[in-house]
């Protein structure tokens, strides 16, 4: 087989295996680094200010008329009205959802596109000096994490278990403050999280049984918000605008 007749996978995997000299490691390296460098810097500098927000995540596939849509966007309307601003990954689905419920309300709506070969593209409700830009899914997570005092996780797919798995991990690890983590959709959730009691917990004991209280899974907007609501208010903290 021929390099050209490979596919862009088999390119990949095939050059995974190939020796490369000194010269060429250091020149690819370097200028990922610095790829890497300036989307952190530029990211930092867009969001350094933009105040107590809400991390939404859910599938990008999710159509308008999907009532978990609704709920994404309902959700994020009451987000704003209760003080806080929206960010989700910039696409469509619940991502437009949340940015359609934040940017209706004249909320502040963060937009985290990542760049990829399908389903992602920029929505119409992002804020347009708060649209962001990413090569590196390790770099967005890091703005999905820092940014946000609160997660709204809505049913999705592979990347929304990664976003909220991520989540879950750092702050069960006390890297970050022990925020608000809320899985939206019972029906969708719980099925995953009596395995992860039954299985990981109880039967291989790989984690703690107080890690289970670090999320909460609920129904209807509503409830969804008011476990945000319910979490600062103990701290005596409102967000402000």
């Amino acid at each position: 087989m021929t390099e050209i007749n490979l596919n862009e996978d088999e390119q990949k995997i095939r050059k995974a295996f190939q020796t490369r000299d000194w010269n060429e490691i250091k020149t690819n390296d370097s200028w990922t680094i610095f790829k890497v460098m300036s989307e952190f810097v530029s990211a930092f500098e867009k969001l350094a200010e933009i105040g107590p927000c809400v991390s939404i995540f859910g599938s990008a596939r999710t159509k308008a008329d999907n009532p978990y849509y609704k709920m994404a966007e309902e959700i994020a309307a009451k987000l704003v009205r209760h003080g806080y601003g929206v960010i989700t990954g910039g696409g469509p689905g619940i991502m437009e959802a949340g940015n359609k419920g934040a940017y209706q309300q004249g909320g502040k709506s963060v937009g985290l596109n990542i760049v990829l070969p399908f389903e992602q593209f920029n929505n119409q409700y992002i804020d347009r000096d708060k649209m962001l830009n990413f090569d590196y899914f390790f770099v967005r997570k890091v703005m999905f994490m820092k940014y946000a005092q609160g997660f709204i996780v809505m049913p999705g797919g592979m990347g929304t278990l990664d976003e909220l798995f991520e989540a879950i991990t750092l702050i069960q690890t006390k890297k970050i403050a022990r925020f608000p983590i809320v899985l939206v959709g019972r029906s969708y959730w719980e099925g995953l999280f009596k395995w992860i009691e039954d299985v990981m917990l109880n039967q291989e004991h790989n984690i703690n049984a107080e890690d289970l209280n670090l999320i909460n899974i609920v129904d209807t907007p509503t409830e969804a918000v008011k476990v945000i609501d319910d979490f600062y208010s103990k701290y005596m903290l409102k967000p402000n605008f």
